[in-house]
């Protein structure tokens, strides 16, 4: 299993091929269906985003509450395909790497491949699990979103899967 530190490179996700198992640490941000409504939005007005997106990594997570004594509460991913139509324009802007569950449309994994990214994929079912790999989250933007806003996290060889390659090959799909 391969041990990555963010950021991200070209030659490091140009390194990585879909079904490889990797460890992830360093820093990444957090975002579900409202927040990237939110970014989108203002990368249309003409605003800046909250944090500077390139060369970032997004976890498709809405973090639960921290129980006494921890960082964080269960963080799972969530599906995807939500997200779908906002992370185009993303990757274009620079976001290099997705993190999250199940299959992704054409319009991303054309992206992906086009962008040199990657998209991750987390066990479902095992947030509790994954929130032991956080050692620190800070809340960046879209506090009025609850559990939907922007954290950034610190963590420490998170496992992953790597679902979508940079050249689009895809363990969803193996066509």
């Amino acid at each position: 299993m391969k041990k990555i530190t963010t950021p991200f490179t070209t030659k490091i996700t140009e390194s990585l091929c879909a079904g490889e198992q990797i460890l992830l640490s360093g820093e990444i941000f957090t975002g579900r269906d409202a927040a990237h409504k939110r970014m989108t939005e203002l990368l249309y007005s003409g605003l800046p985003l909250p944090f500077d997106i390139n060369r970032q990594v997004i976890y498709y997570a809405g973090p639960c509450p921290a129980p006494q004594g921890r960082v964080i509460g269960s963080i799972g991913p969530t599906t995807s395909s939500r997200m779908d139509s906002y992370a185009p324009q993303l990757i274009q802007r620079g976001l290099r790497v997705m993190i999250g569950k199940g299959s992704r449309s054409k319009a991303v994994i054309d992206a992906i491949r086009e962008h040199s990214g990657l998209y991750l994929a987390a066990v479902g079912g095992a947030g509790a699990l994954l929130s032991l790999c956080v050692k620190s989250a800070e809340l960046i933007a879209f506090e009025d979103l609850g559990a939907e806003a922007v954290y950034k996290l610190t963590i420490h060889e998170m496992p992953l899967i790597v679902a979508i390659d940079c050249k689009g090959k895809n363990i969803y799909n193996r066509n």
